[in-house]
């Protein structure tokens, strides 16, 4: 039999402000499209059905922020994605191809775009590199299948005139470029964030987590909110996201008997221990730091000794977490607009994948559920917003063509129920069944992305959201 459908969902509220859409309607899907959405389809014309009764039916949430390369056991990230409800996602340090060779072997069926990370020592020689070496560094990003670069200052800063530098050129190649602020003259605190602000010089520049910044270190925690707040709000460049999840994540390496990390550092000088491998250690033992530990096919937190004993078996390459994050920030900031209508963060991410904080639907619906958003606000933020900074037209939405992202989410429990990439299931009840990737790459890195036997989903950035928010240089100029 011949069916219309390769999948119909009925029964469910649909929740889609493009459409000005919501209320109770079944969605039919073929070829990885949507081809209708209607009060009663004909399921009998339906190759496969899931019945959403109870259950809101939204976009497939985009999360801007994620980690899927191997120091934070990406192997694992696709199935604790999937299992969150995500459906794209954007990883914020690559490498490329480590990611896409992960997701060769252990991709669920999500879509994923990938920014290469910048290390002094690593991938540029030193803390103050050159235009000519940052700008051969985002061509070969480009050129490796990334859309662009990821500056990680907060752990590894470059000096403030070669942070200026990388975002110029990163503007000048037409990259997408975010950053974890921290130079060499401020830290992941308040004054980097409003640095790196400043730093951009209207250019395009994503800021990482901006929560991140607003942890009370110099002044009042709220104090520090609203400074962010009014600073984003003067500089509709910068393209933000922040998280709601308590814990932070940063790396445990250590060397010459101390963190590599200078966020690593900062949180044990914050719980009231030394910055040092000896103090990490003691951190780890009395549960204030939390090494992400696999256990039962996802990441998962753990401290006291079985902690300590898988940090020490990787060689302190591990992986930990926080409980750092204020309430007050993370809430604030994923609700505050900057008028009736715009919000001044543009999503709900997580910081997540790989690192056990995929919370944008465990502890956002709490922000519905606290009416300090509504339903339709939480879906912009989580799949439209995301969807137009990254430029995917056929994402955020159930126009007739779109992309088939649906994301099937029980409100009372708030967790995901059923995840559908691209048309297929690749979740249903807490079962993941998906499998493969779609990278989301430009015209210069698709037939790398090819050679890995991956799906490319090509974007010109200079349609994106990212780049289009104000008049920002070219090639051309």
């Amino acid at each position: 039999m011949k069916f219309t459908y390769d999948l119909a969902i009925y029964g469910g509220e649909v929740i889609d402000p493009v459409n000005n859409r919501q209320g109770c309607f079944d969605i039919g899907i073929r070829d990885g499209k949507i081809v209708e959405v209607t009060e009663e389809l004909d399921r009998t014309q339906a190759a496969q059905t899931i019945n959403a009764r109870g259950m809101y039916i939204t976009p497939g949430l985009i999360d801007m922020h994620v980690h899927l390369s191997k120091i934070y056991h990406g192997q694992y990230g696709h199935r604790m994605l999937a299992l969150a409800g995500v459906t794209t996602a954007l990883d914020m340090a690559g490498p490329a191809d480590e990611v896409f060779q992960i997701a060769q072997c252990h991709g669920t069926g999500i879509s994923v775009a990938v920014l290469n990370g910048i290390r002094p020592g690593y991938d540029v020689k030193d803390e103050d590199p050159d235009a000519d070496e940052l700008e051969k560094v985002v061509n070969g990003a480009l050129h490796k299948g990334a859309i662009g670069i990821k500056l990680r200052g907060g752990h590894y800063p470059l000096t403030p005139d070669s942070t200026a530098r990388a975002i110029w050129v990163a503007n000048k190649c037409q990259a997408y470029v975010a950053y974890h602020a921290g130079t060499t003259r401020y830290g992941s605190v308040i004054e980097g964030g409003l640095e790196a602000i400043e730093l951009a010089a209207g250019q395009a520049l994503h800021l990482a987590h901006v929560n991140s910044y607003c942890r009370g270190v110099s002044r009042p925690v709220l104090a520090e909110t609203e400074d962010m707040v009014k600073a984003l709000i003067n500089n509709p460049n910068i393209t933000c996201e922040a998280y709601v999840s308590p814990f932070n994540g940063t790396v445990a390496k250590c060397s010459g008997g101390r963190p590599e990390s200078q966020v690593t550092r900062r949180c044990l000088t914050t719980g009231g221990f030394e910055p040092t491998e000896k103090g990490l250690e003691e951190a780890i033992l009395a549960g204030w730091a939390y090494v992400n530990i696999p256990q039962g096919g996802v990441m998962s937190l753990a401290t006291g000794e079985k902690a300590v004993r898988f940090w020490r078996h990787l060689n302190t390459a591990a992986f930990l977490s926080f409980p750092i994050n204020p309430p007050e920030p993370r809430f604030r900031l994923a609700t505050v607009k900057r008028n009736r209508e715009a919000f001044v963060v543009d999503g709900i991410s997580t910081d997540g994948g790989a690192i056990p904080r995929n919370t944008i639907i465990e502890i956002g619906l709490s922000l519905v559920k606290f009416h300090a958003l509504t339903i339709r606000e939480f879906v912009y933020k989580t799949s439209i917003r995301p969807a137009a900074v990254l430029g995917l037209k056929n994402k955020g939405h159930f126009s007739s063509g779109a992309d088939a992202d649906l994301t099937v989410i029980d409100f009372e429990r708030q967790k995901a129920r059923t995840t559908i990439a691209n048309g297929k299931v690749i979740m249903h009840d807490g079962v993941v069944c998906g499998s493969g990737c779609q990278v989301v790459t430009t015209s210069r890195g698709e037939k790398h992305v090819q050679s890995y036997g991956l799906h490319p989903y090509v974007i010109d950035l200079r349609e994106t959201e990212f780049y289009r928010r104000t008049n920002r240089p070219t090639n051309d100029n």
